[in-house]
């Protein structure tokens, strides 16, 4: 949020609870609603440019998992109604190892890219454990650190906003799935290069470039196969 509101973009939070807002941007817009009930979500999304998706569930929970992890990516989607936005979705490094509750984050990645809107999905390593000289922004593609440890990976807070913000203003960073972890060295000033870098994911396919071909659709949970169909629909419409 105080990422987006110091590149001058006009920001709107949503919160659960108005009462709890006060942590966040003066600057900033904020509208109750609830990202697991899809109703409540018409006001969040009027007349908006783009989404900045950074919700997760406790680990291991895994109906939290569908509800927040997936559920609200789809709430959001069909609250905008073919409306169409720029689209920046936080997950996780190791979303396409299977059997956790990051299968719900990786469905969500789905969901986004059946949507037919512009995008870009970051999968961030760990939180906060960086290294004073640790600042190099680093993107991976192909998903394949799995330790489940701070060895896959680390990103501080601050760089996560920054590469999600950044995104919405890039066409280098459309279509684009990525890992983003922090190396030694310094910050860089731009990361539009950075971002140009990278493969883009194939088109008509539910996965990113180079991920593992380890979830079949025609496997997936009815409700799941459902909800691409549905948004598939939109997108052609």
């Amino acid at each position: 949020m105080a990422e987006a509101v110091r590149q001058g973009y006009e920001t709107r939070a949503l919160v659960r609870d108005a009462s709890r807002a006060r942590r966040i941007d003066a600057s900033a817009q904020t509208v109750v609603g609830q990202l697991t009930k899809a109703e409540t979500l018409t006001d969040a999304v009027a007349n908006i440019d783009a989404v900045v998706f950074t919700q997760g569930s406790s680990y291991g929970d895994a109906s939290a998992a569908e509800a927040v992890d997936y559920g609200a990516v789809k709430n959001v989607l069909r609250a905008l109604a073919g409306h169409r936005v720029r689209i920046a979705l936080m997950t996780a490094i190791g979303v396409t190892r299977r059997g956790s509750t990051h299968d719900w984050k990786r469905r969500s990645e789905r969901l986004v890219r059946a949507s037919g809107n512009a995008y870009t999905i970051v999968r961030p390593g760990w939180f906060d454990y960086n290294n004073d000289d640790q600042l190099e922004i680093t993107l991976l593609q192909g998903d394949t650190r799995h330790a489940g440890s701070p060895t896959d990976g680390v990103i501080a807070r601050h760089q996560i906003a920054r590469v999600l913000v950044d995104s919405l203003a890039s066409d280098e960073a459309d279509h684009k799935t990525f890992e983003l972890v922090a190396e030694h060295g310094h910050a860089q000033p731009d990361v539009k290069p950075i971002f140009g870098a990278l493969d883009r994911d194939p088109a008509n396919t539910f996965d990113g470039v180079r991920d593992q071909v380890n979830m079949p659709v025609e496997t997936e949970p009815e409700r799941v196969r459902q909800d691409l169909r549905t948004l598939g629909s939109a997108n052609q419409a």
